[in-house]
């Protein structure tokens, strides 16, 4: 970025700094002068006052009828003008024969304009005479300026090496932000590792941290899809085999019962295929969401566990499985309303995919110890204790266990429950005797 660009912070600064060094250089120039004319008036005031009391015992000798020499007139000083009256109004004397300024009507300090001019004026009235000291007001102008231009006259010589100074001071205050941009463009692109907050200024910090926080949940985001992929990677090929095997088998068939035989196992295969391919999906967008930071909203469960029961109903009539909605205390949890529909789908289908024909699942939302706890439990076989902490681990799968599966249903439901920053705990069901899932989600301080 250019450092003559008003977007730079730099530049920014410079001009801001330099526009402020500029105004309180021209307030002051106008306070000096303001004080200097006032000072200036005062000072002149009494110099005409004390110049008209010093001619009420006499005047100079000679008056303003008979004249002076034009040379004469010139070479006098104008400062002060002087004029006097005789009581009966006729003049007297006048001490500068090119200006003529008006009988003042009123004694003391007044102004006049005459001939685009303004002038200061004392009047005097004595018992034999009316005295008129004035004054041109430029000249009092003059010298305000002039002690003004003293005053400031420093700050303008100072002015190229303040500018120096605060160039220096800006480049001195910005350079940690240089260097953090360094430290950032030297990096390659797979390191994440946070950026260095030691010397830092204070204003700075919180920007690094918050991007060391980025960078840590890009870091997940990174290693979540490389496992993502390894595991797909592991898991596809033998399915893929599989189905190319039951192909080829297909292609060998001799007879149409044979065909048949061949044909029935390959589309089996090709929807396990379909349902891995569902599943990894599904836990790739979850995990997605997990470091994205969504927003969530207010989410009833009890209404989402009604819809997911209305999802599996099928699967369970297939095999007379008594699923169904227990208990449900109508609150809410903040959350994200299609994942945690999933959430409670999976732990359905995983239900009832593992409880044997004519048995029962059953949904229960409750309230329980300042938490809200959803319970799925079937009346299967359950998991044995050693394998209920690996089961939600991906393609995990039971040993001994007769059902097929892609051992991603229960992985998918562990993310969900992380990303909702709830808990799940996996027991024996003491009433239908099979296995009892509990996620315990906080109550939403709002939540009914």
């Amino acid at each position: 970025m250019s450092a003559l660009s008003l977007q730079s912070l730099r530049a920014r600064l410079l001009w801001w700094l330099l526009a402020v060094i500029v105004l309180a250089a021209v307030v002051q120039t106008a306070i000096v002068y303001r004080t200097a004319l006032a000072e200036a008036d005062d000072i002149f005031d009494y110099q005409m006052q004390q110049m008209a009391t010093s001619l009420r015992s006499g005047l100079p000798v000679g008056t303003a009828q008979e004249g002076r020499d034009s040379t004469d007139a010139e070479e006098e000083n104008d400062d002060f003008i002087v004029q006097v009256w005789a009581a009966d109004g006729s003049p007297v004397f006048r001490s500068a024969t090119q200006t003529t300024l008006p009988r003042p009507t009123v004694a003391g300090y007044s102004s006049v304009r005459m001939h685009d001019t303004t002038y200061r004026v004392f009047s005097l009235q004595t018992r034999s005479s009316l005295i008129e000291v004035a004054q041109d007001v430029s000249v009092r102008r003059e010298m305000a300026g002039t002690l003004a231009l003293r005053a400031v006259g420093p700050i303008a010589v100072m002015a190229p090496l303040l500018v120096l100074i605060v160039g220096w001071v800006v480049s001195q205050s910005l350079a940690p932000l240089s260097r953090m941009r360094r430290q950032i463009a030297a990096r390659e692109v797979e390191d994440l590792s946070p950026v260095s907050e030691v010397g830092l200024p204070s204003e700075i910090q919180p920007l690094v941290h918050e991007l060391n926080l980025l960078f840590d949940r890009v870091g997940q985001a990174f290693q979540a899809q490389q496992h993502f992929v390894a595991d797909a990677a592991h898991e596809l090929r033998s399915p893929l085999a599989a189905v190319r095997l039951q192909a080829e088998g297909l292609q060998r068939a001799a007879g149409e019962e044979a065909r048949a035989i061949a044909a029935a196992r390959l589309f089996a295969g090709v929807d396990r295929s379909t349902r891995l391919i569902e599943q990894l999906l599904v836990l790739a967008r979850q995990e997605a969401s997990a470091t994205s930071q969504k927003r969530p909203q207010l989410v009833g469960l009890a209404d989402m566990a009604r819809l997911a029961v209305a999802d599996v109903v099928p699967a369970a009539q297939a095999r007379g499985i008594d699923v169904g909605v227990g208990q449900a205390d109508q609150t809410t949890v903040q959350g994200h309303p299609e994942a945690l529909r999933i959430l409670m789908r999976n732990l359905l289908e995983n239900a009832i995919k593992y409880t044997p024909c004519g048995g029962r699942v059953d949904v229960e939302i409750l309230v329980r110890d300042g938490g809200l706890v959803l319970c799925v439990e079937d009346s299967g076989a359950g998991i044995p204790p050693a394998d209920r902490g690996r089961v939600l681990d991906r393609f995990y799968r039971v040993s001994g266990s007769q059902t097929s599966g892609s051992g991603l249903g229960l992985a998918i439901v562990k993310a969900i429950v992380e990303l909702h920053r709830a808990s799940i705990t996996l027991d024996a069901s003491p009433r239908l005797g099979g296995l009892r899932v509990a996620v315990r989600f906080p109550v939403d301080p709002q939540g009914t």
